[in-house]
């Protein structure tokens, strides 16, 4: 299975419910996640431009988008940013493929002096 982040952000509005009505989300995303062929691995609340993080596992990237599809669509979230996740392992594998292919810059391209 492909691992996948998702950032989030949350509406005034849905602040304003969670300060009346505190609920645990990485549950309610964690199930899911499981509905949908994946599993939730860790939830983060943080600061800044996003509300949250949430890491999980998805069998595709067609069953990531459902997920976060369904999870966006009661309209309590402002924004979402969706990346795939590598392994550092399969990220050395990408790096050893790369290395053996020259893939050539435009012709009038050059980079800047050391």
């Amino acid at each position: 299975m492909s691992l996948y982040m998702t950032q989030f952000a949350y509406t005034a509005e849905a602040w304003k419910a969670f300060v009346k009505n505190p609920e645990d989300r990485g549950k309610i995303f964690g199930d899911l996640a499981e509905k949908m062929g994946g599993r939730l691995i860790s939830m983060y609340y943080c600061m800044g431009e996003y509300d949250g993080l949430v890491i999980y596992e998805a069998p595709d990237e067609t069953a990531a988008a459902a997920t976060i599809l369904s999870a966006i669509s009661p309209g309590h979230l402002q924004a979402t940013k969706t990346t795939v996740l590598l392994s550092v392992e399969d990220a050395m594998i990408a790096m050893h493929q790369a290395k053996g292919e020259a893939y050539p810059g435009p012709k009038l391209w050059s980079p800047a002096p050391s």
